[in-house]
């Protein structure tokens, strides 16, 4: 009931915060010294602009604007603020630069740090030129200790690591945004949450070289809907309980979304040896369009290939896949392989019609250690009763 509440409040609000912004002109960085010809720094210019939004007793916005590029360095926006609901309005192109010391020990490019009742809009482009980092895997965009965000409209791409890294930030809306980078990129997750809490993520288009959207612990009533992910490895609850670590994540809610040449696509993932819980899980309504592995949850994550085996298991229950339809680019369509020591338990596959992509073949499911029940499911799910 809590998070429909949020929900309600979240449709009702938007558009008396966008009004209040409003009230007065936008401060544009061009005033603050700002260039925009993609090859100046206008990294000063930025922060003098902010500093006057941040100080402001009256909520006020920040215009960087359209038909300019801006050159940036790393930059923080620091908070708090004065005014709650201070807002920045991207509607031109904003770029990392290509000199590799700018980037030496800096682990994100674009920061806002404790702004509660932020609101990043536009219709604007963020470039992380994104080979060039790859081997200091700079993220692009962090959101920090920003209750009650509202990220939407914006198109990110090439990005050296994560593209948007969302961290103990509540009762925050993320929505219409398109994040490119290729396919074969490293470590680059559109979008990563992690410590927080009434979170939604809507209407976005997500193609990425690691997972489209990942939950990862402490992290509770997270809602995903009308998401388009591919390239990449699909949504992903995890991973938890790396070297023993304890984890918790509850109530996630993925719905009407669809995944294309997804390598993995409703995905979670606990480590051997791990310590808490991961529980309600809500997959449901999703189209397949040649994903591999599109239904998992795999106990035993390890990239490495090498990991010892442990009794320790993180416990995985509550986790419900339903409406699954489209093609399968794997043998496998639905690997289920849960702890020798926890069984998984109260897993319901229901209402599953996945097709090879390959003609003339068939998929099956994979099942150990989960308890739970199966209905109307092509391939068929072989699970344990309850």
């Amino acid at each position: 009931m809590g998070f429909c509440i949020f929900v309600a409040l979240v449709l009702c609000l938007a558009p008396l915060l966008r009004s209040t912004s409003a009230a007065l002109a936008p401060l544009n960085v061009l005033d603050y010294g700002a260039v925009g010809n993609g090859k100046e720094d206008d990294s000063n210019a930025f922060l003098r602009g902010w500093d006057e939004v941040c100080n402001s007793t009256i909520s006020r916005t920040l215009l960087i604007p359209s038909e300019r590029t801006f050159l940036v360095q790393p930059l923080m926006f620091q908070g708090p603020c004065r005014a709650r609901g201070v807002s920045v309005q991207i509607d031109g192109n904003i770029i990392a630069p290509t000199q590799m010391s700018k980037f030496d020990n800096v682990n994100t490019w674009i920061q806002f740090h404790y702004v509660d009742g932020l609101n990043v809009y536009g219709s604007g482009q963020i470039d992380g030129q994104g080979s060039v980092w790859w081997r200091i895997c700079t993220q692009v965009l962090s959101f920090a200790f920003c209750n009650g965000l509202y990220f939407r409209g914006l198109t990110l791409i090439n990005a050296p690591s994560q593209f948007i890294s969302l961290f103990a930030s509540d009762y925050s809306t993320i929505s219409n945004l398109h994040i490119s980078a290729p396919g074969t990129t490293r470590n680059t997750d559109g979008i990563n949450i992690s410590n927080s809490k009434n979170v939604m993520v809507m209407d976005s288009t997500i193609g990425s070289g690691d997972d489209c959207i990942s939950i990862l612990p402490p992290s509770s009533n997270i809602n995903i809907t009308g998401i388009t992910c591919g390239p990449g490895h699909g949504i992903s609850v995890g991973s938890i309980g790396k070297d023993g670590e304890y984890g918790e994540v509850e109530n996630v809610y993925v719905t009407h979304s669809t995944f294309t040449s997804v390598t993995s696509g409703a995905r979670i993932k606990t480590w051997q040896g791990g310590k808490g819980f991961v529980r309600k899980i809500l997959y449901q309504d999703i189209k397949l369009v040649n994903s591999s592995d599109p239904i998992v949850i795999d106990q035993f994550y390890c990239p490495e290939r090498n990991c010892a085996n442990k009794t320790d298991a993180v416990a995985v229950s509550d986790i419900s896949f339903i409406g699954f339809s489209g093609t399968s680019s794997s043998d496998v369509a639905v690997d289920i392989s849960c702890s020798q020591n926890l069984a998984c338990k109260n897993i319901i596959v229901r209402d599953i019609s996945i097709t090879s992509g390959v003609p003339n073949r068939k998929v099956y499911a994979e099942v150990f250690n989960a308890y739970g029940n199966s209905y109307d499911t092509n391939p068929q799910v072989q699970l344990l009763r309850n």
